[in-house]
């Protein structure tokens, strides 16, 4: 990994894309990634205005650094066509797809994008928030071959709502371990579900520390207030990439040349703790170069 190639996603906002203050506002605002919503937080007779609103968006070059992604209404909605039409020729740096639940899914919307001439840095976000996304999670997450897709965004609202469950964080333990584990061995990035009460920053903290421990990029957000909380539950800190930096500087030294193993401060350490610690420093420069 390098700074080139990494961009922090500690913070994905939702903001519905039908209200023009919150669109506003965004432009001033600390998240690492702005999702612009066409689908949950839009009314049905709001979705053209909504949809013409992100357009004029994510084109409008207003948001600084910020990494742009509009969320569309689902393949099986009657604004779908439209919203995806739209998005492959707007200036947004992915697609949200919500309710995938196959392979196939992905390979009709990579087909989509390819058919109209979406530019090629374009990515592919898809929700895994249906029973059957996360029975096929490998199968979606191998779809990462055809370059679109790029990242997992985890649902629990609508995951709970599927299985006639209450909202309880341990029932998707085994659905997060699955899905953490099908993004990383097809290198896709995979960002936690909303924490929906915004008022207890307290539980949104030990929400984001549990995401992070376990692999996590980032974490999906509602409200302008969460985003301090998770840029810092994701961002690295002063002490580890001090670890880090001097785990890189021991390695370069000519006299560990070619050592499988060797000893920093006290502590024996191998070849796979560089390569963790490189990516602590990229993701680090990488949090500084987007200014956060």
């Amino acid at each position: 990994m390098t700074q080139s190639s990494f961009r922090p996603r500690r913070s994905c906002l939702y903001m519905p894309a039908s209200n023009e203050r919150a669109l506003e506002k965004a432009k001033t605002l600390s998240a690492d990634t702005i999702i612009f919503d066409l689908e949950d937080a839009v009314a049905p007779d709001a979705k053209s205005d909504a949809r013409e609103g992100a357009f004029d968006a994510v084109g409008s070059g207003d948001y600084g650094a910020r990494e742009l992604v509009v969320r569309i209404n689902g393949m099986d909605t009657p604004w779908f066509t439209h919203d995806m039409k739209r998005m492959c020729a707007s200036g947004a740096h992915a697609i949200l797809v919500p309710k995938v639940t196959s392979a196939k899914d992905i390979a009709s919307l990579t087909d989509f994008m390819e058919n109209e001439e979406a530019h090629l840095e374009k990515k592919l976000w898809v929700m895994i928030e249906m029973p059957l996304a996360v029975i096929n999670i490998a199968e979606i997450a191998s779809m990462s071959e055809h370059k679109r897709l790029s990242t997992l965004v985890m649902g629990f609202n609508d995951l709970a709502k599927e299985m006639r469950a209450e909202q309880d964080r341990t029932l998707f333990t085994p659905a997060m371990a699955q899905s953490i584990m099908a993004a990383r061995a097809h290198s896709l990035n995979i960002i936690d579900s909303v924490y929906n009460d915004f008022n207890d920053p307290d539980g949104l903290a030990v929400e984001c520390e549990q995401a992070r421990k376990y692999g996590f990029d980032g974490k999906t957000l509602i409200h302008p207030s969460q985003i301090e909380i998770a840029n810092a539950a994701f961002s690295p800190s002063a002490e580890k990439i001090a670890e880090a930096a001097a785990i890189i500087a021991a390695f370069a030294d000519p006299v560990n040349a070619g050592k499988g193993v060797i000893t920093v401060d006290g502590k024996m350490t191998e070849i796979l703790h560089l390569k963790q610690a490189k990516q602590t420093v990229a993701i680090a420069e990488a949090i500084a170069s987007h200014g956060a």
